[in-house]
């Protein structure tokens, strides 16, 4: 059973916010464990500090390199701590934690982002870690807007569960040759975007301005490119309860960039994900690509340095930068475990600046350690240097998306996804989608608000 509540036929849901996490809670405090430290509910022991402990990696694949190497580098410096090492991929990490949430065989440790926090922390799964943090070495030098970000997205509670790794911040990408070529100035404004985006496209030689994304993940990328556009700068209104989403200016801003579906776009943007609209940008045809920072050095060995610059958001109205969320990753540690002082070596060691210095190297993502986002790599990877500036420079404000209500998930993917396919086809207004997933966002908010009073 999980926290999330799934709406009925009516559009309205018939189990609150309260009666479901008591009833997780119920469940998970009598389940046991089997391969690994246990369940929710099962409060763990700080152990002797020696050992084997578990860690779970939320990207498997595509981080199990860095991450062997950092547990290497571990197990040098703690001989006496073993650490086995799980990597389980992106898209099953949380189905396979809440899994072991109801039934047992918890890690110790886990990759936790902000975009799965709030679950797992209502589950009763994570232990706090203000007060390790504030014993640490690493007190007063993770970066602030990362923590309060992962604080945000803990439920409410005002708990910090996860220990900032690093933030995938997003990024514009474009050709500079092909801007170049056709007397272009860089897109550093939404003004100027939706001009490349037209100018660059020539469909009878299958030649774009721009890939959307209209498959998985589609939601937060459209808001980006929303509250980008009208520099709205909250995503509640000033009472807290309602949202934002369906303000007339990001109801325009909508229309104008669903506007580029197949004017602008290739039709197979319809049901691309990220690693197909990114595989199709390095075809080398299209003009611009919004992602992250995570696909960088793919980018690199399809086109080369010199041939595309990747750049923050566009500038929107007054010359701001507004943006969503940045997805920010980190490493939570799991109530159950029998070992929690091994276990807190291991991500001590996983975040201290040499390790957050390290990893985030090879993501290509920006250090959550402030000695860690120092370094000289940094520079050298101009994304990546662009994209910390702009998160510490005060030229950016980040809209913080509701991470926090169990439904999240659910209204962000599963129930919207195919609506606003809907709207790339024509088959639904911008203002229609907007207005319907402000309500689900409004009902899950008064639910969150009647739990937490």
């Amino acid at each position: 059973m999980k926290i999330s509540m799934r709406r009925s036929s009516t559009g309205r849901r018939r189990t609150s916010a309260a009666v479901a996490l008591g009833a997780v809670l119920a469940l998970t405090a009598t389940a046991c464990g089997d391969d690994g430290s246990g369940a929710a509910g099962d409060e763990g022991a700080e152990g002797s500090g020696k050992g084997k402990i578990i860690f779970w990696d939320n990207n498997g694949g595509v981080r199990t390199d860095i991450w062997k190497q950092i547990i290497a580098d571990f197990e040098k410096a703690n001989p006496d701590i073993d650490v086995q090492y799980v990597g389980i991929a992106a898209t099953e990490y949380q189905s396979k934690v809440d899994t072991a949430i109801q039934g047992g065989g918890l890690p110790d440790v886990g990759g936790i982002s902000a975009s799965m926090l709030a679950g797992f922390a209502a589950q009763g799964a994570l232990d706090p870690l203000d007060d390790r943090i504030a014993e640490s070495p690493l007190d007063g030098k993770l970066n602030k807007d990362m923590v309060e970000s992962l604080r945000a997205a803990g439920g409410g509670d005002d708990q910090l569960y996860s220990v900032p790794t690093s933030a995938n911040n997003g990024v514009l990408y474009y050709r500079t040759d092909l801007f170049e070529k056709a007397g272009l100035e860089e897109p550093s404004t939404w003004d100027r975007f939706f001009e490349a985006a037209e100018k660059l496209t020539d469909e009878d030689k299958n030649e774009f301005g721009y890939t959307i994304r209209g498959g998985a993940g589609s939601i937060a990328q459209a808001l980006d490119a929303m509250y980008g556009q009208s520099g709205i700068t909250s995503f509640w209104d000033s009472t807290g309860k309602k949202t934002t989403v369906n303000d007339p200016k990001n109801v325009e801003a909508l229309e104008k960039y669903a506007a580029l579906f197949k004017k602008a776009t290739p039709a197979a943007d319809l049901n691309n994900d990220f690693t197909k609209m990114v595989a199709q940008w390095d075809s080398g045809q299209i003009g611009m690509l919004n992602h992250n920072l995570g696909s960088y050095q793919d980018h690199v060995k399809a086109l080369g340095e010199d041939k595309f610059r990747g750049i923050p958001q566009p500038t929107g109205p007054g010359g701001k930068r507004v943006q969503v969320s940045n997805p920010v990753d980190g490493i939570g540690l799991f109530k159950s475990s029998k070992n929690k002082e091994a276990a807190w070596k291991f991500i001590e060691f996983a975040t201290s600046a040499p390790s957050n210095s390290k990893f985030n190297e090879s993501a290509g993502q920006v250090p959550a350690h402030a000695d860690a986002a120092k370094d000289d790599w940094i520079a050298e990877a101009e994304p990546t240097k662009l994209a910390a500036d702009a998160l510490s420079d005060g030229s950016t404000t980040i809209v913080q998306l509701p991470y926090y209500l169990p439904d999240w998930n659910t209204i962000s993917k599963a129930d919207n996804e195919p609506n606003f396919q809907k709207v790339l086809l024509g088959d639904m207004s911008a203002k229609e989608f907007l207005d319907n997933l402000a309500e689900q966002l409004n009902e899950a908010k008064a639910e969150w608000d009647e739990q937490m009073a």
